[in-house]
């Protein structure tokens, strides 16, 4: 899976000899030289920074933070009471939450330090898949966030064998509370077990077991080691701009390797993590927490920017010329300057008059976004870097734990329409094919019992990624497509999908799009409306549509999509023109089957969902 720009770390940082204790039972300090293992992280925040607010949770309408102690404390007292549970190194433990929270990262530590492995997974699965996961896994003991989690694990609880018990960090009356095992590690008599298991984990065990989504077939259980994702933070410092004492929100999937990467990096950094609501509040979120870094994937850069887009268009007379002039303005930037004095004079201008609105309804002291799991429209790069809000791309795949390049503003080390340069210690060619093969210390283990589908992808100690790219004479890589979604079609021609839709979805009328035709006689695109702004338009000109079922038929709203088809094709070559489109009447979902829990296209199961208009288009 791709992921993008990622920011980490590089350097050793050094322990001295010393004991801790606290009020929840007394722990050692790690008895080494350098991070090694995944909570070293926190310890090591204790020692250099030693925050107040080390991770924040809102609970009903309050922010609840603790400190880096009492992360510590309740991380080794968790430790503590799985070790009376029965949980051996090896064991693997599920932890399942519907958004981001502080007992998440609190499990998390609690799990590793004994050896026994953490293994996320997304919340949004099927039940189907649940059961797989879990099975396949293994899992001993499960832990969930909230009502909606726990009735899918109940679902499937039977078909699970090795899965002893399930806890809630919500109270919840069908399940066991998490903070029984808190409580079961209240007693400290067997915290020198726990210093034990410590000692015994190596930097190349099994830390984390991570189930990709995968747009086909069963997913795949990627088997990422503790030095895997230490030496990925660690050489990654000199990519980071944050200082210690910054704030970040964080609300993208930490079940992914993207986001749980950064909260790593961010305790590393000594940066404060609230834990956003949900996507629903995030605009609330932004405006309370006011954070000065915050992850973020295309698509939500996407919808932020078409609603500034319409509060823009909704303006009149001056107002809205200034504002369309400042976007105008800000979709031709370049970083560094290098559209001249002129531009820069008019961008000072546009910054304070329009801009610095933008900035605002971002909470205002938002200095950085880091862009992770797809593509980024080049657009969005101008127009966020001319807002003052600069969106770093990176590159990365959960088995590469997962960065491989990230852009960096610092230092001419972010260029708009590439994902940065190659991390140290990280080594990159390009195959005679264009595919991207990766080789370093942040490479998966392989896949959990799987050692064909390993063998398929690790040949001569380099990951075959699966994306076409190159890099150019400065250093910086430039993707292209996926290896394995490029078609041919019957004139023999290739075409590169994600290059197309990526384009076609600049248009405001277009939420999804998936480009097929491979082996047929022209590209062509199944496509979601953005039936809301669609709806608008058909408001203004009085263009009736009850639901979405009409609005897809109308022959009005069809002529319109097809001027949007017709000003994206001029980019392309004649091969590569989208020819023909259907639009389709749902809501593209994860919960449908459209999408991955990661927001990729299931390319497969879209087109079966709509075989019909598939044939409508090529059987003519």
């Amino acid at each position: 899976m791709r992921i993008p720009p990622l920011y980490y770390l590089m350097g050793w940082v050094f322990y001295y000899p010393g004991c801790f204790s606290y009020f929840a039972g007394t722990f050692r300090k790690p008895n080494m030289q350098k991070i090694t293992r995944l909570f070293d992280f926190p310890y090591y925040q204790l020692e250099k920074h030693n925050m107040e607010n080390s991770l924040v949770t809102k609970y009903g309408d309050q922010w609840v933070g603790i400190s880096t102690s009492e992360y510590l404390a309740k991380a080794n007292a968790v430790s503590r009471g799985l070790l009376r549970l029965g949980v051996a190194a090896g064991d693997k433990i599920a932890l399942i939450a519907m958004t981001n929270r502080t007992e998440w990262n609190i499990m998390d530590i609690g799990i590793l330090q004994l050896g026994a492995q953490n293994v996320p997974v997304y919340p949004t699965i099927s039940e189907e898949d649940y059961a797989y996961v879990l099975n396949h896994s293994e899992t001993t003991y499960c832990f969930v966030s909230c009502q909606e989690v726990l009735d899918k694990v109940l679902a499937i609880k039977s078909q699970v064998p090795s899965l002893k018990e399930v806890y809630s960090f919500d109270v919840l009356k069908q399940c066991k509370n998490w903070s029984e095992v808190v409580e079961l590690g209240a007693d400290t008599s067997n915290q020198a077990e726990v210093e034990k298991r410590k000692d015994a984990v190596k930097p190349g065990d099994l830390a984390t077991l991570i189930y990709t989504s995968g747009t086909t077939g069963k997913p795949k259980g990627v088997m990422l080691s503790h030095e895997n994702i230490v030496s990925n933070v660690i050489e990654s410092k000199d990519r980071v701009p944050f200082e210690s004492g910054a704030t970040a929100l964080s609300f993208l999937p930490v079940c992914h390797i993207f986001e749980r990467m950064i909260l790593y990096l961010y305790q590393y950094c000594g940066i404060s993590i609230y834990f956003a609501e949900s996507i629903d509040k995030i605009s609330d979120n932004l405006k309370e927490v006011r954070p000065h870094v915050m992850t973020v994937v295309p698509r939500l850069l996407e919808k932020v920017y078409d609603k500034i887009i319409a509060k823009g268009a909704a303006l009149s007379g001056i107002r809205k010329a200034l504002f369309f002039w400042a976007v105008n303005l800000g979709l031709r930037f370049e970083p560094y300057g290098v559209n001249g004095w002129w531009y820069e004079q008019q961008l000072k201008l546009a910054r304070k008059l329009i801009f610095s609105k933008w900035k605002e309804g971002l909470g205002g002291r938002l200095e950085v976004m880091v862009s992770g799991s797809a593509a980024l429209q080049a657009r969005l790069s101008r127009v966020f870097g001319a807002a003052g809000i600069p969106v770093m791309e990176g590159y990365g795949l959960t088995e590469t734990s997962p960065v491989i390049s990230v852009n960096d503003q610092r230092n001419g080390g972010w260029k708009i329409g590439s994902v940065g340069r190659i991390l140290n210690g990280v080594e990159v060619k390009i195959a005679d094919d264009g595919e991207i093969l990766c080789k370093g210390p942040n490479v998966m283990m392989g896949y959990y019992k799987d050692p064909g589908r390993t063998a398929e992808v690790l040949k001569e100690g380099y990951f075959h990624t699966g994306d076409i790219g190159e890099v150019d004479a400065d250093g910086f890589l430039k993707i292209t497509d996926r290896k394995k979604e490029m078609f041919k079609t019957s004139g023999g021609k290739y075409v590169a999908p994600q290059l197309l839709e990526n384009r076609f979805k600049q248009s405001r009328f277009i939420e999804q799009i998936m480009v097929v035709g491979e082996g047929e006689k022209m590209p062509a695109a199944l496509i979601q409306p953005n039936f809301e702004f669609v709806k608008e338009w058909g408001a203004i000109h009085q263009i009736p549509m009850a639901d979405n079922s009409d609005l897809v038929k109308n022959e009005k709203v069809q002529q319109r999509f097809q001027q949007e088809i017709d000003l994206a094709n001029a980019n392309f070559a004649k091969w590569e023109k989208v020819k023909q489109f259907r639009l389709t009447p749902d809501v593209w979902s994860v919960e449908g089957g459209h999408l991955t829990p990661t927001m990729k296209l299931k390319r497969k199961i879209i087109k079966e969902k709509y075989l019909d208009l598939y044939n409508d288009i090529y059987r003519q």
